[in-house]
């Protein structure tokens, strides 16, 4: 349920009593208007609304999306298609799921806006595999429209027509990424494309121009059009309009997702106000503000700088306003909007460990350094929880973290050597007396979660 300071949107209805996700009840609170009103203008006054907005991607990298869908190529002749990424695999993160499984018909209807606006005839839902009954849900949900004619043939008698096919994925962390998910789609292995050329807008699915947008994102869409870009663009702070959902989970008290203006409140604010707080008896030793792929925040340091717009800034972990450009500010990012809350009882190593046993897991193997690089920070890493760690392991796990950033096709070898490069530098201590740590007699093979790395 909403807590306060909440401003729900997206979620306004997903938790409420006696809501349900079928098309009735979306009809009942108001569904399919905005979209009966979008239609009425032409493609490009709806594109004007979206980029008037200022609304930034919700996937992780936060590009202004009325920007990305300037960037289609119209020209070609070819036609155009529409993506909407629900891969969602970013450890700390579940807020796609949640609009899927609850309201799976506002994200019809931000799909059917936003391919009316770029003018494309078929959309595509890329599910994550694991996702099975959020994807049965969205098979409904899409039959329930086309029957009401608000997707499919004539779209509420317009004229425009865009079927939306679902399509569950290959299970795999790569497919987040927008170029990989065009490989999958189109039935390959999904090794990301080398940009250029293969910027989607230009050449995506297909070989077509091609707009990928995030769940949220396109959900967010339907309240531009239903309230107006100017009015949405005053929502939040500028360069950071709208609300934002933030999936926190972690030692916290009340983990969970909500939904706030973006720039609403600070980063102690969510986790001593919204989520009570740590766990009984235990002090705060470390958040990851954007997803696993986001480099770690020590609770103990102060952070000193100057924002884009000149502001000075001189923060404690507590003051770091939840937006997208402060946790960058620090160093960090606000990603997939995943906050993972670590106290004092977590062993940093362990965690760096699990976390590198999920890249080295996901890497796809297109290129050299994050293939070879991802497997040997696991193996480094692992080894140190398992009773061999020695001194000149920080160094070497930073080495090999080194030359996998800036040395790979997409942005996934960042995604492996981040969390490396920041847990050794934020926890340096604690790597070195990992060496002179001896594992009780009982606890020979390390870690029992930690024995298949």
């Amino acid at each position: 349920m909403p807590v306060p300071k909440e401003r729900r949107l997206i979620l306004e209805h997903a938790d409420r009593k006696g809501y349900s996700n079928d098309l009735a009840c979306y009809v009942e609170h108001g569904g399919y208007k905005t979209l009966r009103k979008a239609i009425k203008k032409k493609p490009e006054q709806v594109c004007e609304e979206v980029l008037k907005s200022g609304i930034r991607g919700r996937g992780g990298a936060g590009f202004p999306t009325g920007m990305k869908w300037k960037f289609l190529d119209r020209k070609s002749g070819k036609p155009i298609y529409l993506i909407c990424n629900a891969d969602e695999s970013e450890p700390g993160t579940f807020k796609d799921r949640q609009i899927i499984y609850k309201d799976p018909h506002q994200l019809i209807e931000g799909m059917m806006i936003s391919a009316y606006a770029i003018q494309a005839k078929l959309a595509f839902i890329y599910i994550r595999a694991e996702f099975f009954e959020g994807a049965r849900i969205l098979e409904r949900a899409i039959l329930e429209a086309k029957k009401k004619k608000f997707c499919g043939n004539d779209v509420l008698g317009s004229g425009f027509s865009c079927e939306i096919v679902v399509h569950r994925g290959a299970g795999a962390y790569i497919c987040g990424e927008e170029t990989g998910l065009i490989e999958s789609l189109e039935g390959k292995r999904p090794n990301p494309r080398i940009k250029p050329p293969y910027f989607p807008a230009v050449l995506g699915v297909y070989q077509c121009p091609t707009i990928v947008n995030n769940v949220e994102t396109l959900c967010n869409v339907r309240h531009i059009m239903e309230m107006g870009g100017d009015k949405f663009s005053k929502i939040g702070i500028p360069n950071n309009t709208g609300t934002r959902i933030w999936c926190v989970s972690g030692q916290v008290q009340k983990p969970g997702y909500y939904e706030f203006e973006c720039g609403a409140l600070t980063l102690g604010e969510m986790i001593y106000d919204v989520c009570g707080g740590l766990l009984p008896g235990r002090r705060l030793k470390a958040v990851i503000p954007g997803g696993s792929s986001a480099k770690v925040l020590r609770a103990d340091e102060r952070f000193k700088g100057t924002l884009k717009d000149g502001t000075e800034f001189d923060w404690g972990i507590n003051d770091v306003p939840l937006d997208f450009d402060s946790p960058m500010a620090v160093g960090s990012m606000s990603g997939s909007g995943g906050i993972i809350v670590m106290d004092d009882s977590v062993d940093i190593v362990e965690a760096l460990a699990n976390i590198n046993a999920f890249y080295a897991h996901e890497s796809c193997g297109q290129c050299t350094p994050c293939r070879e690089g991802s497997l040997w920070m696991r193996k480094i890493s692992g080894r140190m929880c398992s009773g061999g760690a020695r001194e000149e392991d920080s160094e070497l796990l930073l080495s090999v973290a080194d030359q996998i950033e800036g040395r790979t096709i997409c942005a996934f070898g960042e995604a492996a050597a981040w969390p490396t490069q920041s847990f050794v530098a934020k926890f340096r201590d604690e790597f070195v007396a990992k060496a002179n740590q001896t594992l009780p007699e009982d606890d020979v093979d390390g870690p029992s979660r930690l024995r298949l790395i």
